[in-house]
């Protein structure tokens, strides 16, 4: 039997779509998926009594999907089977991301569980290989590549994020652990000065839902692109980190990856083929084609 240990977004019903039989959804308290109704919530707090209720549950593969917050470890709600796993919970929140996932699938694993990827269990999330919009990158576009591939290798030594945005050899902004979505809503209120307009992260994650809502009025806006666009010419580049453990935290792209980049004014996104996950890919690249992006699975 399968579990989800699921986070926030539509990543783990796109999993739990592609099952043949349900698997139980777990999720963390106050983190719950989009569309998806937890059958036991937990905190990081009492993961250890999680662990003896799978097991009773018969679970045998545990996948681990969606966005979480790191949470804070309360010693004062630690019940007893959790204190044992304490040093291991502690080292991992002191981790970068692929540090701390590794840590939590161990034990997993130490429990008897097999880790499975979200991608292995729903194989039709990995885009194929090409330019998938009507848009093509150009010699330039592919240069920039290059640079994009130099900036993560540094990025993934460090443990930090899987995105980010270069122009003509340049790099705009880099991934940090706010996401990529935030990360481009920052870079599209960038003024022509360097100055920022509002608060950019808040800003992303508030109106995240509304722009996927309102789709179809946001596409019905075909105005051109502004060639003074912080983002004029650039390229958003997302692959998973080197040495990365591909069970877990997989890149990610949606409809909002997509709607940020041409808020920016980007000319396209390249994503690793294999290795980044595309929900929702129709709407994706009808939003890439109606802004005139190009998406490349490279």
């Amino acid at each position: 039997m399968l579990a989800l240990i699921a986070g926030r977004g539509s990543l783990p019903a796109a999993v739990a779509a592609a099952q043949k039989v349900p698997p139980l959804v777990c999720a963390l308290q106050a983190q719950p998926p989009d569309t998806l109704k937890p059958d036991l919530t937990f905190r990081l707090e009492t993961l250890g009594s999680l662990l003896g209720q799978l097991r009773a549950r018969g679970v045998t593969d545990v996948c681990l999907c969606g966005a979480i917050d790191r949470p804070d470890l309360d010693p004062a709600a630690l019940d007893a089977e959790t204190a044992r796993l304490v040093p291991v919970l502690q080292q991992a929140l002191g981790q970068g991301d692929d540090g701390a996932l590794r840590a939590v699938m161990g034990l997993f694993e130490q429990s008897g569980f097999a880790i499975r990827a979200a991608h292995e269990l729903a194989p039709g999330l990995l885009p194929t290989a090409g330019v998938l919009t009507k848009r093509q990158p150009q010699q330039g576009h592919r240069a920039d590549v290059a640079t994009a591939l130099e900036v993560l290798a540094d990025q993934g030594r460090a443990d930090l994020g899987q995105a980010c945005v270069v122009r003509r050899g340049q790099v705009l902004v880099r991934e940090g652990e706010e996401g990529t979505d935030a990360m481009l809503a920052t870079l599209a209120q960038q003024g022509g000065d360097g100055s920022w307009d509002g608060d950019p992260i808040t800003w992303s994650f508030d109106l995240a839902g509304d722009l996927i809502g309102q789709a179809a009025d946001w596409l019905s806006n075909t105005a051109e692109r502004s060639p003074d666009a912080p983002g004029a010419g650039a390229i958003l580049f997302k692959a998973p980190k080197p040495g990365q453990d591909w069970r877990a935290d997989l890149p990610t792209i949606g409809p909002v990856t997509a709607i940020r980049a041409a808020e920016a004014g980007l000319d396209g996104i390249v994503i690793a083929a294999g290795g980044v996950i595309v929900l929702d890919r129709a709407q994706v690249v009808a939003i890439c084609d109606a802004k005139g992006l190009f998406l490349w699975v490279r």
